[in-house]
């Protein structure tokens, strides 16, 4: 199928991308800030790129207010790298031997919990599995150990569209949060957390970036078994340089940050973002076709799962039509099956006008 048009692309990650922003790239792909090369072929060492390194950091300080006590590095291996490397580095910290505590609420905060075993007792202090991971369990259930170095949970469940509302109260042992589906989608305290990571693919630009903001005390603690690669101390040292960095996806998150500063920031995406989740909930809450099974008050406003009541007969159609029609990206994971609309800060307003339009006219016909 090719369409000789833009697309809305509702894909979970990598994401659809600001319109300007890939016209820039496209712009400096052979000539890149008067240098006659493009950014991917500069020393990532050289003065010009060092200066849209630092650009970068600037400009994620400004958008989520960063304090300085925090460290932000920019790292390969997604989020599943840091699964290792977020025990490695702060499990020794717990009083009696590496131990933390997960709160798992769906397929990545499994993965997280899964991983960390390795390294270390993982506490399960709280789990909504037997729910279909389609809830987050109450606060008054949560069984946090006294002697844990961290609390890890997953901020935005992409998989199953399950997003806490606001931080959880987890006292004063260090809080880590996974945002990789909802960075910059919403004001966040970043002093709620010790250490923040995700994946920019997503809200940001195209894969290749991990972002970790972690809080300098925890920094220097690593287990002796670390590889370089994991030792935040090591990227600290060397501007996450420790080997060469992917310096195009750099670039492009760079990019995606100017874009957002130019749109008023975060404050003024939250407020489009849930604008947007609000319309599609909205629609399927009164339809009878659809149906969005998560609890509401912990329904994602990146990522909207729903199914379809007769899913045998109706889905391969619906994606058939849906792609025909230029709303793509709309199959939902295999681990979860159904649908699953992303909106992430890309996703324009008249994207997802466009997608409830088609889903009206599908629940007619069918």
């Amino acid at each position: 199928m090719t369409f000789d048009r833009r697309i809305f692309n509702f894909a979970a990650g990598p994401a659809t991308l600001p319109e300007e922003v890939l016209k820039q790239a496209a712009d400096e792909m052979l000539n890149c800030h008067g240098l006659g090369t493009s950014v991917m072929e500069i020393s990532h060492r050289s003065k010009e790129f060092m200066e849209v390194y630092e650009k970068v950091i600037q400009d994620l300080r400004t958008l989520m207010n960063i304090p300085d006590s925090y460290e932000i590095l920019l790292l390969q291996g997604g989020g599943l790298g840091q699964n290792a490397a977020i025990p490695m580095n702060l499990m020794p910290l717990a009083k009696n031997g590496p131990k933390a505590d997960y709160i798992v609420t769906g397929v990545w905060s499994e993965k997280s919990f899964q991983e960390a075993q390795k390294y270390g007792t993982a506490n399960l202090v709280a789990s909504s599995a037997v729910e279909k991971f389609n809830t987050i369990p109450a606060r008054n259930t949560w069984k946090l150990s006294s002697d844990a170095a961290y609390v890890l949970y997953c901020a935005n469940e992409t998989i199953g569209g399950v997003e806490f509302p606001d931080v959880p109260e987890v006292g004063d042992v260090p809080l880590v949060a996974d945002i990789s589906s909802n960075i910059l989608s919403k004001e966040m305290d970043v002093n709620r957390c010790a250490v923040w990571f995700g994946g920019v693919q997503k809200n940001i630009g195209p894969s290749g970036v991990t972002i970790v903001i972690v809080r300098k005390d925890l920094i220097g603690h690593s287990m002796d078994i670390t590889p370089l690669i994991w030792d935040w101390a090591v990227q600290a040292n060397t501007q996450s340089m420790i080997n060469t960095p992917p310096t195009f996806s750099i670039y492009m998150a760079g990019l995606g940050f100017k874009w957002l500063l130019g749109q008023g920031g975060v404050k003024v995406i939250e407020k489009r973002n849930q604008e947007k989740a609000d319309l599609l909930y909205n629609f399927l809450d009164q339809s009878s076709l659809y149906e969005n099974r998560v609890t509401k008050e912990y329904r994602s406003r990146m990522n909207v799962t729903f199914f379809l009541k007769d899913e045998s007969l109706l889905n391969a159609e619906f994606l058939t039509q849906s792609n025909a029609a230029g709303l793509v990206g709309l199959r939902g994971h295999k681990a979860a099956g159904g649908m699953r609309a992303s909106i992430y800060n890309a996703m324009s307003i008249e994207g997802v006008q466009a997608l409830v339009e088609f889903m009206r006219d599908f629940e007619r016909r069918a």
